[in-house]
């Protein structure tokens, strides 16, 4: 299959923020667009967004004038559905209804020609079920962008039960030759995307609210230490906590209450509190003039180690090592079977595997403080730890101390199984695991879509692979165990690869 020449005209309905993105992307890789909206209004705001994009990106020296006159030239605005006529790819982006859109559908199978191809950017509603009542349902595939479109890279090339693959082939080369990342994907409730990035969300939100550790600690972990360009509570202010809420409860029951996506009581708080985010003023941050909001736990500074023992040849905790000799402080090495960290004196400071530090330290009966992921140990400015409950502050001060030595801020925390990073990379892991079992996608395509959708610092299976198959098994059964719910079950995917000694990409 190849991509649409550009001398087929495509069609977009809807001009609204992302129609209007779309018809962007498409007139600037050079076919002619028709963009169709029922208000003169609302394509009027569509075109100007376009010219003030297309103008930005001329003052920037991205575009030349000449080009952004000859983009405008072949948006064309249409009026009635027939005017479409001409067009051989029709992308709608129109309210997410599904009446609607089956209206609208079924009234261009009457318009267009029997080759043209109808695609869909719904985030959330089955291909299938718009495709069930038309004439060709297998020329109807999902084409989701992100937004803003001219800018994300990522475009979900949703199949319905009876699309026919060549024409989601088609559909994919156009992306790509739109200078899209294109990925298949089975249209299942949330595609990709919104379904693997569930736990970015939850895990954080349950974090919260059993007192793991507060709003700006968590997101500056996830930033500073998992590398993530925002925390979850300042994503979802940006995204807007009704929308997210209502995506949430949409995925939710759309599994049949799938205890993995079960929303949360602080976000529907949020949500009747009228607190959406930035659009409101007021979020899990306060946006007003003249707001101060806190600031992360950070603990103070305390006494530096002179020596430590390294416990296990884990290589995500070289950069560690390596900090600790260029600090001047000394390291020697104990080979201890499934324990990965350091010690000091007595003290165990040890990679989270999921159990808690007082689990832990009944376990190994030392005192145990645990510490969180970071997606790179070196370049990571900030790390959390946590104690057991039977651990003096003394025993924490010395855990504290060490990374303080190596340059990072410390968020001490209450106690959670996992912490931050961990857990939630590793639920990451295990969402999209389970797109891959359930032949949504393929490994490559969650990594693809990750990255590229939503701007993961690492696709999840990569990361999942770096830090070793086999921990984050080990983290998602200690989930399962402490809390007892079905929710942290492993994939088996993942399952099934460590027992095979497979990778899973």
């Amino acid at each position: 299959m190849t991509a649409l020449s550009v001398s087929n005209a495509v069609a977009v309905i809807g001009a609204g923020t992302m129609g209007a993105g779309i018809v962007q992307v498409a007139a600037t890789a050079g076919h002619s667009v028709y963009l169709f909206d029922t208000s003169e209004a609302a394509i009027d705001r569509g075109i100007t967004q376009i010219e003030e994009f297309l103008k930005k990106s001329v003052v920037k020296g991205r575009l030349e004038e000449s080009q952004c006159t000859a983009i405008l030239a072949r948006i064309h605005r249409c009026n009635k559905l027939e005017d479409l006529a001409p067009a051989k790819l029709v992308i709608e982006a129109i309210v997410e209804n599904i009446d609607v859109k089956r209206s609208v559908f079924g009234e261009l199978e009457n318009i267009l020609s029997e080759d043209a191809i109808l695609t869909s950017n719904t985030s959330s509603i089955s291909i299938t079920e718009i495709a069930a009542q038309l004439k060709r349902p297998e020329r109807m595939v999902g084409m989701h962008f992100f937004n803003p479109a001219p800018i994300m890279k990522l475009v979900e090339v949703i199949h319905g039960l009876v699309t026919d693959r060549q024409v989601a082939d088609i559909v994919f080369d156009t992306a790509v030759a739109w200078g899209k990342k294109a990925v298949h994907a089975k249209s299942t409730p949330g595609f990709i995307v919104n379904r693997v990035a569930r736990p970015f969300y939850s895990e954080a939100l349950r974090i919260l609210q059993e007192g793991g550790a507060d709003i700006p600690t968590i997101d500056s972990c996830i930033k500073e230490s998992g590398g993530f360009r925002m925390g979850p509570f300042e994503l979802m202010d940006l995204i807007g906590n009704d929308i997210n809420f209502s995506v949430t409860k949409s995925v939710y029951n759309a599994y049949f209450q799938e205890p993995r996506y079960r929303p949360s009581l602080i976000q529907q708080e949020q949500v009747a509190a009228g607190r959406f985010g930035r659009k409101s003023g007021q979020g899990y941050y306060d946006y007003r003039a003249g707001a101060i909001n806190p600031e992360p736990n950070t603990a103070d500074t305390v006494k530096a180690p002179k020596s430590i023992t390294q416990i296990g040849e884990n290589p995500l905790l070289l950069p560690l090592t390596e900090l600790a000799k260029t600090a001047g402080i000394t390291v020697k090495l104990e080979i201890v079977e499934n324990l990965s960290g350091f010690r000091i004196d007595d003290t165990l400071i040890l990679l989270t595997d999921g159990t808690t530090a007082s689990e832990m330290t009944g376990f190994l009966g030392k005192p145990v403080i645990v510490f969180d992921l970071a997606l790179d140990y070196r370049a990571a400015s900030r790390i959390a730890l946590a104690k057991g409950d039977q651990v003096s502050d003394k025993n924490l001060e010395i855990a504290v101390g060490f990374f303080q030595t190596l340059g990072k801020k410390v968020s001490v925390i209450d106690d959670c199984p996992a912490l931050i990073v961990m857990r939630i990379v590793s639920m990451l892991a295990n969402e999209g695991g389970d797109a891959v079992y359930q032949g949504v996608t393929s490994p490559e395509g969650v990594d693809i879509a990750m990255v590229n959708g939503v701007n993961y610092p690492k696709g999840p299976m990569a990361w999942a692979e770096e830090i070793g198959l086999e921990h984050i098994e080990m983290v998602l059964s200690a989930l399962e165990s402490f809390y007892g719910e079905d929710r942290y079950r492993t994939s088996p995917l993942i399952r099934r690869a460590v027992t095979a000694g497979k990778s899973i990409i």
